[in-house]
This record gives structure tokens, sequence and C-alpha cells, in this order.
């Protein structure tokens, strides 16, 4: 008692009780609803026996064909069936592998995963990770719609919950793995209120890819450059055309890889002259050296000449830029003048660690303006750098196309393919020293990273690419204005 007002030391906290509203129904409408209610429920049953079979065609297929089979021939015939089907079951897995793990053995990994992982941890996982909420006595639980295994990972499409954000499920990514037994877990968004989760068994990419053979068509498409496998096992395709490419790994990350397949796949239109390579190696050449035929002009340093051949280039991507000005909008074969690549090794030693203030700037001012300049012109650049940060490469925005390779630090994640970019999985920080060439790429306009590994470019491939170039030298072609004929047919 609190002067004359009543103070109950012990208020009721409890949830008012709800009842379903058709316990208010007087019993003839009950007596009378009975039989559509029978009828609903056995319409509900038989629509979860479908998708029983659905989900689990191999489970449940397989041993209800068996029962029949025994059913009508007895056990000795049904044994000798089941050793047939073993049987075939090997010859096609030593036939054709690839068909056999994608229609055979993965369907049925998935099958098994989805009954033993999921459905079984699902509400549990949900609720200790806080993606199900509740309103008003009800739960609201995101959905496990499809479950799809690949062997080195599972895909696991989810209906989020209404006020739901990609960005809480990103979050979580961690949790997520290990409650369901992977190694690591991947968001992405494939529609409003629909992301599906890679966990993550094994990595595909443990592998060197080797380099396609050399072949002497000039049909390279300058947009869809392919350096490389995916994790997916497609082609890694760069482009080169329209973009401009940025490529971050520290010492032994297989910076090399990236760059040498590029110019493997472009020798072939090198050597016609329909592309030019121009490069710069502030190391004295000890990595464009390897094969210096490939290219028209490359300079071994970072003094004078290096920042002399850059201006060279900005001045002629300004003039042929004017010179397209009102014709076209996009460089093409088409214009009879060769495509340039600009290939800068530790840019780096350019921008950022020259002594000679005045050289660091013009070199600046040049690389920025072929990048930011050139992508109409058909001019690209390929530069590559160890140290990502804002003091090193200031102007690393105007790259198009960035590339992370193995890093040092999980923040440089984020300054190389942009914000936000490793909470969906891109770990480049954590891709293993024994790994070299494989990466992390991500285009502007792309919500999506893509994991995948370069050619592995041996010594005795960059042999072959020099003998590839000795046929014709790359600064005296037919196909590029003012070149000279004869030497080139000779």
């Amino acid at each position: 008692m609190s002067g004359t007002k009543w103070v109950d030391p012990a208020p009721f906290e409890g949830a008012r009780p709800r009842f379903p509203w058709w316990v208010w129904l007087p019993n003839w409408a009950k007596v009378a609803a009975a039989p559509f209610v029978l009828l609903w429920l056995l319409a509900r049953l038989a629509v979860r026996l479908v998708l029983v079979v659905v989900r689990y065609p191999v489970s449940t297929l397989l041993p209800l064909s068996g029962y029949v089979f025994y059913l009508h021939f007895g056990l000795s015939p049904l044994v000798l069936a089941l050793l047939a089907l073993t049987a075939a079951l090997v010859l096609w897995c030593g036939l054709d592998r690839t068909s056999f793990l994608r229609l055979g053995w993965h369907r049925l990994l998935t099958e098994w995963r989805r009954a033993t992982v999921y459905v079984p941890q699902w509400r549990t996982v949900m609720r200790l990770a806080d993606l199900a909420k509740e309103n008003r006595g009800k739960e609201y639980r995101p959905k496990l719609r499809r479950v799809r295994s690949e062997g080195w990972r599972d895909k696991v499409r989810v209906r989020m919950i209404p006020a739901q954000s990609p960005e809480q499920w990103e979050a979580r990514r961690d949790n997520l793995a290990h409650s369901f037994n992977s190694k690591s877990c991947r968001v992405r968004v494939l529609k409003p209120r629909v992301l599906e989760l890679d966990f993550i068994h094994s990595d595909p990419l443990t592998r060197p890819v080797a380099v396609p053979q050399l072949s002497d068509s000039t049909e390279v498409d300058l947009k869809k450059v392919v350096v490389g496998r995916t994790e997916t096992g497609k082609p890694w395709r760069l482009r080169l055309l329209g973009s401009q490419v940025l490529v971050v790994g520290v010492p032994g990350a297989g910076k090399g890889s990236v760059l040498w397949s590029i110019v493997w796949q472009l020798a072939p239109a090198i050597r016609a002259g329909l592309v030019r390579l121009v490069g710069i190696d502030p190391k004295g050449g000890m990595e464009l050296g390897q094969c210096p035929d490939a290219f028209d002009k490359v300079v071994y340093d970072n003094g004078a000449d290096a920042v002399e051949l850059l201006e060279e280039i900005a001045a002629e991507v300004k003039e042929r830029a004017s010179r397209y000005r009102g014709i076209r909008r996009l460089w093409a074969r088409s214009t009879g003048e060769p495509f340039t690549v600009l290939v800068v090794d530790e840019l780096a030693d350019l921008v950022a660690y020259q002594q000679d203030k005045q050289l660091r700037e013009r070199a600046t001012r040049a690389i920025q303006t072929i990048t930011s300049q050139g992508r109409a012109p058909g001019y690209a650049v390929v530069g590559l750098v160890q140290d990502p940060r804002k003091e090193v490469v200031s102007f690393r925005h105007l790259f198009t196309t960035r590339v992370a390779l193995r890093l040092d630090e999980p923040q440089q994640v984020d300054m190389v393919l942009g914000d936000g970019v490793r909470q969906r999985g891109a770990a480049a920080h954590e891709i293993s020293e024994n790994t070299p060439g494989v990466a992390w790429l991500k285009e502007d306009g792309q919500r999506e990273p893509e994991r995948a590994r370069a050619f592995h470019v041996t010594d005795a491939d960059l042999v072959e690419l020099g003998l590839f170039f000795a046929k014709a030298t790359v600064h005296d072609l037919p196909g590029r204005p003012g070149g000279n004929e004869g030497s080139a047919a000779a």
C-alpha cells in the first residue's frame, strides 16, 4: 500500500491465452465441417508425400522398387539385379566420371545431407542464430527451400522472413558454417527475399590449372579472355575491352600467373598485330624480361624512361579519342588500329615508392589519364601491386575489374574488392600459400565476387611462348599502321 493507492508487489506478466477461432463454433457446425476437414487433411498428407518423393527420389523410389521386385520375383533375382546395378554404376563412373558425379552421386549426396544435416537442425539453428522472430505468439522462421550438393559445396536456398535483410545473414556466416559442419559459408542474393547459402566442404582449386595449347587463331574475344578456371569448373573470363584490371597480392601469391595467362591467351592476336603490348617492369626485367618479344615496348626501371612511356601512351589515348569523336563510342577491330594493353608490374614503384617527387607526380597523372579515358579508344591497363592501401594506389577506384590474390589482412579484401565483399565470403586473406594463382575477382556492377585460379605458366611455357613469337616480331607487323610488311612476311 502506497498512500491510498494499491501497488501489486507481483504483477502478472504471463501472455493472454489465445484460442483457435473454431473453438467458438457450435457443435452442429463442427459436425458439418468434419468431412471437409478430413478431405483437407488427406490432401495435405498427399502433398507432403509427393514433396518427400520429389526431395528424396533415390531414397524413396529405389527401396520401393526393390520391394515390389522382391514381391514379384523373389530374393535371388533381387540380389542379381542389385549386383547388376552396382556393376553398371561402376562402369558408368569409369567411362564418364563427370556425368556420374553430376547425375548420380551428387543427387544421392544431396538427399543424404538434406535429411541428416539441414532438416533436423534447421529450426534449432535458426532460433539460436537469432534469425527466427516471434510476434504475438507466432514464430516467423526462414524456410528451407532447396538443397543441392556438388560434393565440394552445398547450395541451400532460403526464403527470408519479413523485415529481414541479407546483411543479417552475412553477419552470421561463421555461426551457420560451424552449425552445419562446413568450412565456411557464403551468402548470395538470388532475388528479393530469397538467398542461397553456399556451405563449403573442400577446395576444388587445389590443383594447378595447365595452360591450353597455343592457337594460331586470331579470334580473341577481348571482353572474355580466358585466363583460368573458376571453382565451379567454368572458364575464368577476364574483361579487357572497356575495362581496367588491378591485380593485388602478396609476394608468391601468383600475380605472375595472372599476367602470363593474359599474355598467353592474347599471343595469337599480338603476333597478328591486332593487340599491342606495352610493359613497365621496375624490378629490372625479372618478370617481363622472361618473354620480351611479346612486348612492342618495354622499360625495365621506374625512372624517366618509364614515365616518358606512360606519358606517350596517355598522349595516344587522347589523340585516338579525338579521332573517334562523333564516329564511334568504343574501339573495334574494324578500326584497323591495335588494341593496346599496358602492363605495369609493381605499380607502386611508379606512383608511391619513386623518390623523385616530380617523376612520381608525372607517372600518377599519366596512369590516371589512361585508366580514366582509355577504355573507349581501346587502351587497357593491367596493374600489379602488393599493397592495396589508398596511400599506395590512390586511384584504385579507376580499375573496374579487381583481382585479389592472397592478402595479409582481412581489411585489405575490402580495400581491393569493395566494402562488404568480405562479409559475402570473399576471404582472400585465407587463401593457402600452396595455391598460387587462386584469387577472388569482382567487376563493377557485379554484387557477388567470384573465386578462380589462373593458369599455371611454367618457365618451359614461357620458352614456348617466346618461340611462338619468333616467327614474327611484334615490332613490324602487317596489321599495325605503319608496319613493315616485307620484314613481317619474311
